[in-house]
């Protein structure tokens, strides 16, 4: 009996992630050996549009390898020890980038951008020598600024292709539609909602007005929910008192955004989500990134969609999300101006 239940648990995860065709695609993860890079290269494994796994990181990527390559799916998968870097983009179509340290306590933002700033605009500098036409995508924070690194450092070498560098903001629209369906007692499959602006704090713009269930939400509890949205993370660090952060919810929020890149990627027609791109719609307001509704494609990004109708509230939010964002893509070109 327990052998039945574990294969279909099994058989619902891997249903979980979608195919559209037969083609698939070598990825690699780039901090495979962290508390992100392993779950995320778990459930890379697991789906049927990844060919080929290359797990790398500065210490364990090759263990991490060994453990996943057990799972009973087609894929393979090879871990590159620190030295190995240009093997591991050798031939890569997507590269996905949970590396760096998450913020720990008592450490600044600062902190925190100086340390994963430096390995980002690394990771990028080799990926636009070894795999210039990767597709890659960005979920180490802040990603505000992390993705402006990465776009400037492949402009630099000549190789930036705006509709293949990604900001993953998609735990934010995970955790809105999970939010949302508690507070209105509805399958969370019911209550997405678009997450536009950027990846931390007020840049976090959740537009619950374009859903039914989320547009009878209002006074107090509305605002209570938009905070949590907003700073879901502050919640899963204080439960694991200070010993982590959200690693396990981020992971699947990459692989789920890794798989409607991927679908795209192999011509399924209306992979729409949100995610932090090269976008002209606050040009005007020195804002050159920002979420909002894109169509995924065999280009990478096919379709920038316009936010749409908003609220007062939504108004208010947004008109408080555009400084700081502006501010802190500033912050990620500066660092490798």
């Amino acid at each position: 009996m327990l052998t039945r239940s574990a294969a279909r648990l099994l058989s619902t995860q891997t249903r979980a992630f979608s195919t559209s065709s037969a083609r698939q695609t070598k990825v690699a993860v780039l901090g495979a050996g962290g508390g992100i890079g392993q779950p995320l290269s778990l459930l890379l494994k697991i789906d049927p549009l990844v060919s080929s796994l290359s797990l790398y990181d500065i210490r364990g990527a090759p263990g991490v390898a060994a453990d996943v390559s057990h799972i009973d799916t087609e894929s393979t998968v090879k871990g590159y020890t620190a030295d190995q870097l240009d093997e591991a983009l050798e031939g890569v179509k997507v590269v996905v980038i949970p590396a760096g340290v998450p913020r720990k306590p008592g450490m600044t933002r600062d902190d925190l951008f100086n340390t994963n700033a430096s390995i980002v605009r690394d990771l990028a500098t080799s990926v636009g020598r070894v795999a210039p036409e990767a597709h890659i995508l960005v979920i180490s924070n802040p990603v505000n600024s992390t993705v402006p690194i990465v776009a400037r450092t492949l402009e630099k070498a000549g190789v930036f292709d705006p509709r293949r560098v990604f900001g993953v903001t998609t735990l934010d629209v995970v955790r809105a539609a999970r939010f949302l369906g508690e507070v209105s007692g509805n399958d969370p499959k019911n209550t997405v909602v678009p997450v536009v602006g950027g990846h931390s704090g007020a840049t976090i713009v959740p537009l619950l007005s374009q859903n039914a269930y989320g547009k009878a939400i209002s006074g107090e509890a509305y605002a209570a929910l938009v905070r949590r949205i907003q700073f879901g993370g502050d919640e899963v660090v204080k439960a694991k008192d200070g010993a982590g952060s959200a690693t396990l919810s981020m992971a699947y929020a990459g692989a789920k955004f890794t798989n409607a890149l991927l679908r795209g990627l192999n011509g399924e027609k209306g992979v729409i989500t949100p995610t932090f791109v090269k976008n002209n719609v606050f040009a005007d307001k020195g804002v050159d990134f920002f979420s909002s509704n894109v169509e995924l494609g065999q280009n990478g990004v096919e379709k920038i969609y316009p936010i749409g109708p908003l609220s007062a509230e939504e108004e208010k939010l947004l008109e408080a999300c555009l400084p700081d964002l502006k501010k802190n893509i500033e912050k990620g070109y500066a660092f490798v101006a």
